[in-house]
C-alpha cells in the first residue's frame, strides 16, 4: 500500500507495480482518486500516465480513499506524504503522523511501515513509538526522484537505500527492487534517514557555489560555461548541478536545508557552511533582480518585463518554492509590470499577466527575462520578438539561448557569469 498520491507517491505506486507488485495507492482527495482511477493523471510527468493506466489494466494498481480497509492485507505500507517545511524551518510531521494515527492499529503483524518522504533522523523510532507494535517494524526507504525524471529515476537509481533496526524488514524492502539493477545501501533507520538531507544539501551547496563562482566570472571577465567545462572533467566533481541560474529552489532544495539546519540545531551543531549556502542563494536571487534592473535603465518602477518560465525547472508545471517566482515577486514588488508564460503554467498567478502564446510577453516589453530552462525559448523567433519589444534587453538567467541568434536580432543580451565582449579566437599571450 502507497499512501499518497503526489509525485512520490504515484510514481512510486506506478513503478511498483510495473515490477510486478500489487499495490493499493490511497488518497483523501475523493475527486483526484476517481481521476486517476480512471487513468487521468494531473502530474506532468514523463512515462507516469503510461505506467498507471498499465497498472490499472493489468489490476495490479488500484487507488481508494480507505485507507484502513486497504491496510487489511498489506506486507508493506509506504508512507509518501508531504514534509513541508514548518515554523522555523523543521520538517512538519503532521501528515506522517496522522496517517500513522490512522492505520497504527489496523497493520497486520509483521507489516513493514516504510517512510518515503523526506523526514527527520529519528522519525522510525518516533513512528515506532507512537504505534506502540513490536510487531511491525518502521523502515526509512528515501526517494531520490527528480521532477520531470521520477520514473526513469525510480526505474534506473544510482542506489537504493533502506534503514531500519530490524535487519529483515530492511532486507524485505530491498528485495522489492530486485527486478532493478542498483546497489543497495542498507544501514540503520537513523543513517537512511540522513542520506537524503545529505545528498540534497550537498547539491545545493554545490549550486550555491557554481552561482558564486558565475558571479566572480563577471567582475573577473571570465566566461563560466569554460570554467565549468574544466571543472566538470575532474571525476571528483563531475558535470551535473555545475549550471548557474536565478538560484535553486522547488519541493525538496529549500526545505531539506532549512530542516538540516534544525536538525544541527537540535544537536548543538553550528553548521555554517550550510547556512552560507543558504544565504548565497538569497544572494543569487538579489543579483539576478539588480541585473534586470540595470537593463532596464536602473529602475523597475513602471518598466514592462516579459518573464519566460515559471516553473522551478523545466519539464514540470510545479510552482513550488519555484526561483521563477521568487525573482517575478521581486520584480513585481519594486513596480515592474510583468506578462509571463510558461509552456505548462497557466491561470492567475498574483503580481503578474499569465499568457498562453511566448510571443504575447514581448508586446512593449523594454526587457525579456528567461527563468526557466525550456528548450521551446530557443526556438523563438527572435527577429520577431525584437519587433514586438519597446526595449532591447534580454537577460538570459539560464544561459539558455545562443547569444549571437539574439544579437543578431537586434537585441542585447545577458548570462550569468558570461561575456560577450571576447573574440572567439583570445588565446592567453605566450
Amino acid at each position: 500500500m502507497v499512501v499518497g498520491t503526489g509525485y512520490v507517491g504515484l510514481t512510486t505506486g506506478a513503478c511498483l507495480s510495473s515490477l510486478s507488485h500489487l499495490v493499493t495507492c490511497v488518497d483523501v482527495d475523493e475527486a483526484k482518486v476517481a481521476r486517476l482511477s480512471a487513468g487521468r493523471v494531473d502530474i506532468l510527468e514523463p512515462g507516469l500516465s503510461e505506467l498507471v493506466a498499465r497498472g490499472l489494466t493489468s489490476g495490479r494498481l488500484t487507488f481508494t480513499t480507505d485507507a484502513r480497509r486497504a491496510v487489511a492485507d498489506a506486507e508493506g505500507v509506504f508512507l509518501c506524504v508531504p514534509t513541508p517545511m514548518g515554523a522555523g524551518g523543521a520538517a512538519d510531521l503532521r501528515a506522517v503522523e496522522a496517517v500513522t494515527a490512522q492505520i497504527g492499529d489496523v497493520l497486520p503483524p509483521g507489516c513493514a511501515l516504510i517512510t518515503k518522504s523526506t523526514v527527520p533522523v529519528g522519525t522510525a523510532r518516533r513512528i515506532a513509538d507512537l504505534i506502540g507494535r513490536h510487531d511491525v517494524p518502521v523502515v526509512s526507504n528515501p526517494e531520490f526522484l527528480r521532477e520531470g525524471t521520477a520514473v526513469s529515476d525510480f526505474l534506473g537509481p544510482d542506489r537504493i537505500v533502506v534503514g531500519s533496526d530490524d535487519e529483515q524488514a530492511a532486507h524485505w524492502v530491498a528485495d522489492l527492487y530486485a527486478g532493478l539493477s542498483a546497489p543497495a545501501v542498507i544501514s540503520d533507520a537513523a543513517s537512511a534517514e540522513l542520506v537524503k538531507y545529505a545528498a540534497n544539501c550537498f547539491l545545493a551547496m554545490k549550486l550555491s557555489y557554481v552561482n558564486a563562482i558565475a558571479e566572480l566570472c563577471e567582475r573577473l571577465g571570465a566566461d563560466i560555461t569554460s570554467v565549468t567545462e574544466g571543472m566538470g572533467h575532474d571525476r571528483r566533481i563531475g558535470r551535473s548541478f555545475l549550471k548557474p541560474g536565478p538560484g535553486w529552489g522547488g519541493s525538496c532544495l529549500p526545505k531539506d536545508t532549512h530542516a538540516l539546519m534544525r536538525i544541527a540545531e537540535s544537536v548543538r551543531y553550528d553548521f555554517g557552511m550550510l547556512g552560507a549556502a543558504i544565504d548565497e542563494n538569497i544572494a543569487q536571487r538579489d543579483r539576478i533582480v539588480a541585473k534586470i534592473a540595470g537593463a532596464v535603465g536602473g529602475t523597475l518602477a513602471g518598466a514592462r518585463i516579459g518573464v519566460l518560465g515559471l516553473a522551478f525547472k523545466a519539464g514540470t508545471n510545479d510552482l513550488r518554492d519555484s526561483p521563477a517566482l521568487s525573482v517575478s515577486s521581486v520584480l513585481s514588488a519594486l513596480g515592474a509590470d510583468l506578462t509571463a508564460y510558461d509552456p505548462a503554467v497557466g491561470g492567475e498567478i498574483p503580481g503578474m499577466t499569465v499568457v498562453d502564446d511566448p510571443y504575447q510577453v514581448a508586446k512593449g516589453a523594454d526587457a525579456i527575462v528567461v527563468l526557466t530552462e525550456w528548450a521551446e525559448f530557443q526556438r523563438l523567433d527572435w527577429t520577431y520578438v525584437s519587433e514586438l519589444m519597446h526595449g532591447d534587453a534580454v537577460v538570459d538567467t539560464r544561459n539558455l539561448l545562443e547569444p549571437r541568434v539574439v544579437l543578431d536580432a537586434g537585441l542585447s543580451w545577458q548570462g550569468v557569469g558570461r561575456t560577450l565582449h571576447r573574440s572567439p579566437k583570445f588565446a592567453l599571450p605566450g
